[in-house]
């Protein structure tokens, strides 16, 4: 991960998973589940943020124009691993895979940024982890 202190900008520069689904039956469905997994993971990290107004209620981030979400030119290049652990719970020795790239990447993304940080910030950045909100944690102290 690069940031640019300037922008606050994050660009992703490679990301390695490896994930335990037990016996692949089909590897290639298995590294896109996990790929649009560590999408959604990489997405709501940094870009997906619900908006609404306060005084109203009124949603203000009810379409995709308003509401940020990864598009594949933010996504790095997606080094995808596959262990075999057979379970012992079913006859195929198979396990879930579409969902675990989701959660480790949104936590991979914040502890990324907290190494990126950790000389301008120690405070908690909040998700998502914008331009805007990083920007303003390296630049917290420049104001008088």
């Amino acid at each position: 991960m690069e940031v640019d202190p300037d922008t606050g900008e994050v660009e992703l520069t490679r990301y390695t998973s490896i994930d335990d689904v037990g016996t692949p039956i089909n590897p290639l469905i298995v590294e896109g589940q996990v790929h649009g997994g560590l999408a959604q993971g990489i997405g709501q990290a940094l870009y997906e943020g619900f908006q609404v107004d306060p005084e109203s209620g009124q949603v203000l981030s009810g379409s995709y124009m308003d509401y940020g979400v990864a598009r594949a030119g933010a996504l790095p290049p997606l080094r995808i691993e596959l262990t075999e652990d057979p379970t012992s719970g079913n006859p195929l020795g198979v396990k879930g895979g579409g969902e675990s790239g989701i959660t480790p990447a949104t936590a991979a993304i914040f502890n990324a940024l907290a190494d990126a940080l950790r000389e301008v910030t120690t405070d908690e950045l909040p998700m998502p982890a914008t331009a805007a909100s990083i920007w303003e944690a390296i630049h917290q102290g420049d104001r008088v």
